[in-house]
């Protein structure tokens, strides 16, 4: 179950549940439903006569409801904290098409990594690979050095940090996302 998506769709459904009571709610205190509910009382009306008729077997059902909501909103609360974006296993392209071939994505993003983290004026570098492992995204980020070129970095990731792991994953139209940030800490790797 993907976070974004469910957290958009039961938050709609809510929305739309509480829109729903608030127009029943104005349109009786309005009085479309006929005068006499417009001037009754909150429990002087006939749904709260059926529940203090039915209520031996209506509580139990209400709370098993309220069980299926809670074990529905815990769902819900596991798949926010716990999902991730990341692709796993990454199909490699092949010219031939026969056979199959996968890359664990730490392994490519730990070669980006260090070939990028490699490059004078790099501080650090993070890689990450995102969306479907047949069609996966690389998100790369990179802190440089104050003193160090920006625009030549820029280019030189480009040209061959991100060309090296498209060519690894046989696939020239990979796409990157590369997130380029300036640092006052130097690093303590000697190049």
């Amino acid at each position: 179950m993907h976070a974004d998506r469910t957290n958009r769709a039961m938050l709609l459904l809510f929305a739309v549940l509480l829109i729903a009571v608030g127009l029943d709610a104005g349109a009786a205190s309005i009085g479309v439903y006929g005068t006499a509910t417009a001037h009754s009382h909150l429990m002087a009306n006939p749904t709260g006569h059926f529940i203090g008729v039915n209520g031996v077997w209506l509580w139990p059902v209400a709370a098993v409801a309220a069980l299926i909501v809670a074990l529905l909103a815990l769902r819900w609360l596991i798949a926010l904290l716990f999902s991730t974006d990341r692709s796993g296993e990454v199909r490699i392209r092949s010219g031939s098409g026969a056979g199959r071939t996968s890359l664990a994505d730490g392994a490519l993003t730990d070669a980006v990594v260090e070939e990028i983290e490699g490059y004078r004026g790099v501080n650090t570098a993070r890689a990450r690979l995102i969306g479907d492992r047949e069609d996966p995204e690389l998100v790369v980020t990179a802190a440089l050095e104050e003193t160090a070129d920006f625009t030549a970095l820029r280019q030189r990731i480009e040209t061959e940090a991100l060309t090296h792991a498209r060519q690894a994953l046989g696939n020239m139209s990979l796409p990157a996302q590369l997130d380029l940030t300036i640092t006052t800490r130097r690093s303590a790797r000697v190049v």
